[in-house]
């Protein structure tokens, strides 16, 4: 769960995003929860600045101690804290799920459709159709022209892959800044499949984001997981 971001369209002088509250605990919780309840993920790794550390180990140790979630410092750009948690995976992990941290609004039911799609194909997303009318602008303000929205989809997270196809594009980034890990993927010619998700599941980057936020958490569907069925499986979730 990438976390490392400067936050900075949030403009809150108290918290960056992932930090803040949201009904009663930080965005990252809800968020990390998520996964936390499912028996089909037998790690869970938190991406910070390095800067925010101080302040994350005074408000979250117990957090993370009671919990069971590893840690790791980002880097510079979102590739390489994502880089950095893949080098902290645990071998029995055969699938790896990067979910953004400050996207808490997501349902079980997504995750696991999301988690079926990358069995079956190795690579998968959750993302939604361009309903709205696209413009390509210049200079800020002038319209340049009207960009044909069939066919393109917003990309959301988690983003799931078998373990080996991200590690192989990643190895083969060469610096490349992606702007999210399919992007990657598909750079070494890997097919990667979309599954629909939800405009609900919105990502937080400004305040009037986390108001509706707090809106949509309670709009969320019910889980309905049934146990552990994909091969993110463990017999044992706090590992």
């Amino acid at each position: 769960m990438p976390a490392a971001g400067a936050s900075s369209r949030f403009n809150d002088k108290n918290y960056k995003k992932p930090f803040a509250p949201l009904a009663d605990r930080a965005v990252w919780l809800h968020s990390a929860e998520k996964f936390l309840n499912r028996a089909d993920v037998v790690q869970v790794i938190l991406v910070i600045s390095p800067e925010d550390r101080e302040y994350f180990d005074f408000k979250f140790t117990a957090n993370v101690t009671i919990l069971g979630i590893d840690v790791v410092a980002g880097g510079k750009e979102r590739a390489d804290s994502v880089e950095n948690a893949i080098a902290r995976l645990k071998p029995e992990a055969e699938y790896i799920a990067i979910h953004d941290a400050a996207r808490p609004c997501i349902a079980d039911e997504w995750i696991t459709k999301v988690f079926e799609a990358a069995e079956k194909s190795g690579a998968a997303i959750l993302g939604v159709p361009v309903a709205s009318t696209l413009k390509r602008v210049k200079d800020g303000s002038t319209i340049v022209e009207t960009v044909p929205r069939e066919g393109l989809w917003e990309a959301q997270t988690p983003q799931v892959f078998r373990r080996n196809i991200l590690i192989e594009a990643y190895g083969r980034r060469g610096g490349f800044q992606a702007t999210d890990d399919s992007q990657l993927v598909e750079r070494i010619g890997k097919p990667v499949t979309v599954v629909r998700g939800s405009p609900v599941n919105l990502k937080i980057s400004t305040k009037e984001d986390l108001r509706l936020a707090e809106q949509a958490l309670r709009a969320l569907p019910k889980p309905k997981f049934q146990g552990p069925a994909h091969p993110f499986a463990g017999d044992d979730m706090w590992r």
